[in-house]
């Protein structure tokens, strides 16, 4: 069965980090560019980062530039997603997903709650 599971997610007080773990099982993320998302109570769905399969390269959405780090462990079978200085705005459920995302990949989430 194919799936990708997230974890790491937690509670957290502004300015505190996390690492979220995404980790594949049915097939080998080497292949693909892989990305995270989140989704806050009230909006629509939207990607934070992603990281390509072939050379490394990433992206990140401007609200996160500078706080957050995508990487991946080929070795895992595991992405990561290093979330520094967090703040409440970051407050979410986030995913994991093939990059362009597959609804067959969709997990549960891990949630994110940023407050004091």
């Amino acid at each position: 069965q194919v799936q990708l599971v997230e974890s790491g997610g937690g509670l957290v007080q502004p300015g505190g980090s996390l690492r979220l773990s995404c980790a594949a099982s049915g097939f080998t993320l080497d292949y693909y560019a892989i990305g995270w998302f989140r989704q806050a109570p009230g909006k629509e769905r939207e990607g934070v980062s992603c990281i390509s399969s072939s050379d490394g390269s990433t992206y990140y959405a401007d609200s996160v530039k500078g706080r957050f780090t995508i990487s991946r462990d080929n070795a895992k079978n595991t992405v990561y997603l290093q979330m520094n200085s967090l703040k409440p705005e970051d407050t979410a459920v986030y995913y994991c997903n093939s990059v362009p995302p597959s609804d067959a990949y969709w997990g549960q989430g891990t949630q994110v709650t940023v407050s004091s």
